[in-house]
C-alpha cells in the first residue's frame, strides 16, 4: 500500500497541543480523514480518528496493524507537515495566532 497524497486541511497555532488536522489518499483509491498532528513535551505525533465510548474512553476508528507502518504513516505526515509550515514561512504567510485559530488549506 503506497501513500499518494497528503493534504494538511486545517492547521491550528497558539498553546493548544493539536498543531493540524491531515488527510492522506492510500493508492489513489481511499482516502483517510480527520489525523491529528500533535505536540506535547516538545514530541510531535499523530493521533488516528476515533470515537467517544459511552463510557467517556476513545477507540480508533482506524489504525495500524504493525510498527513497521505507523512509523511510515506518522513520518510522511509529519514531513509533509513541516514542508507546509516551511512554505508559509518562504512565502510570508501567517497562520492567525489566537485562542487557536483555524486556518483552512
Amino acid at each position: 500500500m503506497q501513500i499518494t497524497d497528503i493534504k494538511i486541511r486545517k492547521t491550528f497555532t497558539g498553546d493548544g497541543p493539536m498543531k493540524a488536522v491531515v488527510s492522506v489518499t492510500f493508492d489513489n483509491q481511499l482516502a483517510l480523514h480527520d489525523i491529528k498532528v500533535i505536540n506535547t513535551r516538545d514530541k510531535y505525533f499523530i493521533v488516528m480518528p476515533s470515537r467517544k465510548n459511552p463510557d467517556n474512553t476513545y477507540r480508533d476508528i482506524i489504525h495500524p496493524i504493525n510498527s513497521e507502518f505507523r512509523q511510515l504513516l506518522e513520518t510522511s505526515i509529519m514531513n509533509a507537515y513541516f514542508e507546509e509550515l516551511a512554505r508559509f514561512e518562504a512565502e510570508g504567510v501567517e497562520i492567525a495566532a489566537s485562542d487557536d485559530t483555524v486556518e483552512e488549506f
